[in-house]
């Protein structure tokens, strides 16, 4: 169990990789295009995504493949956070709430991923 539990911090680690390269790819987006600032940001997205893949398949090994894809959900939540975070976007209040019931959906699988473990 606890092998598990290193193995869903990388998840959420390479989630949160994943996430960065898009808050790369928007600011990207907002450079002149080959200028050197575009370049850099979109070196740094593909380095980003590089390292995701590669831990992705590290995680696919050790973890269920479904419970891997559910925890991917979590990224719906970290482009609320890094939206307000780095491009000042207002969050409603049913995107909160979207997000918590997000939230608690991943909890529930996770949970009852742990608990069928167990049984095993």
């Amino acid at each position: 169990m606890k092998n598990n539990r290193i193995w869903y911090l990388i998840l959420y680690f390479a989630l949160i990789l994943s996430s960065l390269s898009g808050v790369c790819s928007k600011m990207a987006a907002a450079k002149p295009f080959m200028s050197t600032d575009f370049i850099l940001l979109y070196a740094g997205l593909i380095g980003l995504l590089g390292i995701y893949a590669v831990l992705w398949q590290q995680i696919i090994k050790h973890l269920p493949l479904s419970t891997a894809y559910a925890n991917k959900a979590f990224t719906i939540v970290l482009g609320l956070l890094f939206g307000m975070l780095f491009f000042k976007e207002t969050v409603s209040l049913r995107q909160i709430v979207g997000a918590a019931v997000v939230i608690g959906g991943i909890l529930l699988y996770v949970r009852s991923d742990e608990e069928s473990t167990w049984e095993k």
